[in-house]
């Protein structure tokens, strides 16, 4: 089944991200490093609600971005848990989808524009997973411009050498 080493992959990749979440220093939500760049806290929020992509797509035959509603949390371990619980939510839903749920084709729009329309399975990768790990690695970059120690992903990171 097309699932199984999705969820196998998500596991994992949620346990790297909680690494990075319980590190963002909730006082310092509004840091950003540069005018152009996202504050830390918006872009750790968005990283927590990435895998509720992968149950958009399984769920709902497309999905409008401009249906959007920003998310707030008080804490970093509001962060951490709504992280952990989207994780849940995905695996849950991908454990439901059958192959030929996986290969249907999905539509992501901004009001009247078609972004895209692929197959679910395709979605998941690069929607959720891919998207996921990007912004991800530029958590990790903020936290070092924040002289803070950097958690390993796959393998130690020169904080814990």
């Amino acid at each position: 089944m097309i699932t199984q080493g999705m969820i196998r992959e998500i596991e994992h990749e949620g346990s790297q991200t909680k690494k990075i979440l319980e590190r963002i220093p909730f006082d310092k939500f509004d840091w950003k490093p540069h005018e152009k760049s996202r504050e830390i806290g918006k872009l750790a929020i968005h990283v927590a609600e990435i895998p509720k992509w992968t149950s958009r797509a399984l769920t709902t035959p497309e999905f409008d971005v401009l249906s959007l509603k920003p998310t707030q949390v008080q804490s970093t371990e509001e962060l951490v848990k709504l992280s952990e619980a989207n994780i849940q939510k995905a695996i849950e839903d991908l454990q439901k989808a059958s192959d030929e749920e996986m290969m249907t084709m999905w539509t992501f729009r901004r009001g009247d524009h078609v972004i895209f329309t692929l197959p679910r399975a395709a979605v998941i990768r690069n929607l959720s997973m891919n998207h996921l790990i990007h912004h991800r690695g530029q958590l990790s970059v903020y936290l070092r411009l924040l002289d803070i120690p950097v958690p390993g992903m796959y393998g130690p990171s020169a904080d814990e050498m």
